[in-house]
């Protein structure tokens, strides 16, 4: 495929992508409306592109990016031409110059695949030859990031899936005796296991 679109809560487009070697972006929070997106954690959903080059990403973007009437979260500003300020960058290994990159420390962590660590280092040397300064600097707090993640993340989608209990939204399992049990009946068919694990974490296998 040419291109593709994702959506991204912690990491289900920029994952794949890198599992791939191809190019995933989430873009930054309103940047992309999702009007249609089934909601699993809102605060955290976003829609980006999945694409073969950054050009394609760029141009993708563009396309996607702007005001939508039908979401109220999405940013009415002005859409930068993505694809046109990657093809005005100078040239001779400036690309990035003016560009500030942060690089925490505390991802650098034990543990650490010395494959990552080595691609890392890599990406790192590219910037800087790219004409970008590669700031390292502190995130203090990284470790409750996954611990905080799972609090909003679950509670969010506990809130946004409860509407598909097989009344009003979705599919509606058969056989079920009592309302309780066509809840559940419901949203386990209906469910997948990665969502099941996020929405109820202590009951994976259900």
């Amino acid at each position: 495929a040419l291109a593709a679109l994702g959506s991204d809560t912690g990491g289900s487009i920029r994952q794949p992508a890198s599992f791939c070697g191809c190019v995933g972006l989430k873009p930054s929070y309103g940047r992309v409306s999702r009007y249609g997106l089934v909601a699993y954690a809102s605060s955290l959903d976003q829609i980006g592109p999945l694409t073969r080059s950054v050009e394609d990403a760029a141009l993708l973007l563009g396309v996607l990016a702007g005001r939508d009437p039908l979401d109220a979260t999405s940013l009415d500003e002005p859409v930068p031409d993505y694809r046109g300020e990657l093809a005005a960058a100078p040239a001779g290994g400036g690309a990035l110059r003016g560009l500030r990159v942060g690089l925490p420390r505390e991802y650098h962590v034990a543990g650490l695949h010395p494959d990552v660590a080595a691609r890392t280092a890599a990406a790192v040397a590219a910037c800087r030859r790219a004409g970008a300064t590669v700031v390292e600097l502190s995130l203090p707090h990284t470790a409750y990031a996954v611990a905080a993640y799972y609090i909003l993340a679950t509670a969010e989608a506990s809130a946004n899936l409860a509407r598909f209990d097989g009344v009003r939204y979705g599919r509606r399992a058969e056989g079920a005796d009592a309302v309780e049990e066509l809840y559940d009946r419901t949203r386990a068919a209906g469910f997948g296991k990665e969502v099941k694990a996020n929405i109820y974490p202590c009951e994976a296998k259900v």
